[in-house]
């Protein structure tokens, strides 16, 4: 079986898993409690999030709060320091963020969203252009997760500065952290990421947040996580996490490179006349969108995963909606026939290009039998 939807979740690390095993069997205590165990594991993750989140940002100027997921991370942004004037986002964030903006305009809120250009970055100039001295937040993906277009969020978020300064920039780094090479400037004020996108586990993500900024919890109780986050904490979760992103980064140029091959041998290696590639050449080497037009996206999962290939349609979290082609597809421009068909097949680190061989052949067999038959 080859797994190519890896944007969708990644295969835990068995290593992180051994390291980290003690804090599920040994070290269960509650980190909030006195005791001396408690205490310990308490140090444990204060040492644990300085290390998740010294990989791209200075631990002097930023603090992580952890969360169950980047969903929540997502929420907590949007809903936390979106709370007055305007909400400026993009066509093509993830659900986490058009989902809650579009509750915060249900509640009356002016929510504006940026158009996006055709590889579904988004477009500066429409997204400059909705902002103003009103705006409390801006919320920009990094990293598309329908086309694996790359946003440079830095620059975004220092010209977002200087049109309003106390506006608050976000952005989902969900399928950027520990994939791409990058720091954040100080202009971004938060930033989501998603352990089981890296080789951790479900149910474990963090909202990095600039230690300047105030901004209210999301889940009131107990305090946790500087009274920002209440919960008991997931220590096993917490330092899963710690350990595959150490790997990850360990790795990060190697990796980048490996990838890059592996995506570009697939890219070669499929049939032109059956497969249209919607991923942009200078998007993130994880993601690769293709379309195969007049088959349905669904009906050719389906099909090669009879032959032993997994891949996506699209961002997994979308899966339920009503809609019949993915929204951020449809802001790209995408008709709706090559939107009827799209397929994304997404890599991780453990990903070969003999793997990349196998699936093209896969694909173009099935798929061009598929073309054939619906003629």
């Amino acid at each position: 079986m080859i797994y190519f939807d890896n944007a969708a979740t990644t295969k835990p690390d068995k290593d992180c898993l051994g390291r980290a095993e003690k804090y599920l069997t040994d070290q269960f205590y509650n980190p909030s409690a006195l005791y001396a165990e408690g205490y310990n594991l308490h140090l444990d993750l204060r040492s644990a999030r300085e290390s998740i989140l010294s990989h791209i940002a200075d631990k002097n100027a930023y603090e992580l709060i952890i969360t169950s997921c980047g969903s929540e991370a997502d929420n907590q942004a949007v809903f936390c320091a979106g709370r007055r004037g305007n909400i400026v986002t993009t066509s093509g964030e993830h659900a986490a963020v058009y989902s809650a903006v579009s509750e915060a305009k249900l509640r009356g809120g002016d929510v504006r969203f940026a158009k996006l250009n055709a590889d579904g970055s988004v477009n500066e100039e429409s997204l400059l252009s909705l902002v103003d001295k009103d705006t409390s937040l801006v919320s920009v993906i990094h990293v598309n997760n329908e086309t694996g277009a790359v946003n440079d969020i830095n620059s975004l978020a220092a010209k977002v500065k200087k049109i309003n300064s106390r506006t608050v920039f976000h952005s989902d780094g969900v399928q950027a952290y520990g994939k791409l090479p990058y720091r954040l400037s100080q202009n971004v004020d938060l930033y989501s990421l998603s352990a089981h996108k890296i080789g951790a586990l479900k149910g474990t993500g963090a909202l990095i947040k600039r230690k300047t900024l105030n901004i209210k919890p999301y889940i009131y109780g107990g305090g946790q996580e500087n009274g920002l986050r209440s919960g008991t904490e997931n220590v096993f979760g917490i330092k899963m996490l710690e350990y595959a992103a150490d790997k990850v980064y360990g790795n990060l140029q190697e990796n980048y490179k490996k990838i890059s091959a592996v995506k570009g041998r697939l890219c070669e290696l499929l049939d032109k006349n059956i497969f249209t590639v919607l991923s942009p050449q200078s998007g993130s080497p994880y993601i690769l969108t293709v379309a195969a037009e007049g088959v349905r996206g669904e009906t050719a999962l389906h099909a090669v995963n009879d032959k032993g290939l997994i891949i996506g349609t699209g961002s997994a979290c979308s899966s339920n909606a009503a809609k019949r082609h993915s929204r951020v597809i449809t802001a790209c421009g995408i008709n709706d026939k090559l939107a009827d068909s799209v397929l994304r097949i997404s890599f991780c680190c453990n990903n070969t290009a003999e793997e990349a061989e196998l699936a093209a052949e896969i694909l173009n067999k099935t798929v061009g039998e598929l073309k054939e038959a619906l003629k």
